[in-house]
């Protein structure tokens, strides 16, 4: 890691400037170059490829019912406010001679959500590459979310969250497998432990 300051410190500053405040005073100091770090890493999306998540995790099975990973963490950024949208994320497929191992799947959505993003686009992000690497007879991906947005700006809205879903394949063309789908998301998991 390089000691240089980063560029977008100074950026910062003068928006700190632009909002009124002092970037020299006791609390801020650093504020410019802590803020850049934390920007850097909830956008580091961008420098990955998600296609490079499945390399040497593709495995040839002959299982053909749904897979599915539920309740995988999200946290993004609004494209629309630069203010957060944190969630969860349920992804399904069913394979088609081919599974993933299951923590790429994470990994994955994880990548598009370090990116600035609409939590549309995410979920059939998601959906989309996973249907271009494995092939499956079919994907579904739901994304639940709350958006700082919507909660301390405009229509102040404490208790609304957003759902979307992008559904391809069997899930899309097939009622029952759908059904399923929607069925399994509501089963709640039980400790483990």
């Amino acid at each position: 890691m390089s000691d240089a300051p980063d560029p977008l410190a100074p950026l910062i500053s003068s928006v700190l400037k632009e909002l009124g405040e002092d970037p020299g005073r006791d609390g801020l100091v650093r504020t410019p170059e802590r803020a850049a770090r934390a920007l850097r890493f909830l956008c580091q999306g961008y420098q990955q490829d998600p296609r490079e998540v499945f390399n040497h995790a593709l495995f040839d099975v002959s299982y053909d019912e749904m897979v599915i990973v539920k309740d995988i963490d999200v946290y993004s950024l609004c494209e629309h406010h630069l203010l957060p949208f944190f969630g969860r994320a349920h992804v399904a497929y069913i394979p088609n001679g081919k599974v993933v191992g299951l923590s790429k799947i994470p990994r994955m959505v994880e990548i598009f959500a370090r990116r600035l993003q609409v939590q549309e686009r995410l979920t059939t992000e998601i959906a989309q590459t996973l249907q271009n690497i494995l092939r499956p007879k079919g994907v579904a991906v739901v994304v639940e979310a709350i958006h700082l947005c919507m909660m301390m700006r405009g229509v102040s809205q404490q208790n609304a969250f957003a759902i979307t879903s992008s559904l391809r394949g069997e899930f899309e063309t097939d009622s029952k497998t759908r059904s399923e789908f929607m069925g399994l998301l509501r089963h709640r998991r039980e400790s483990f432990a």
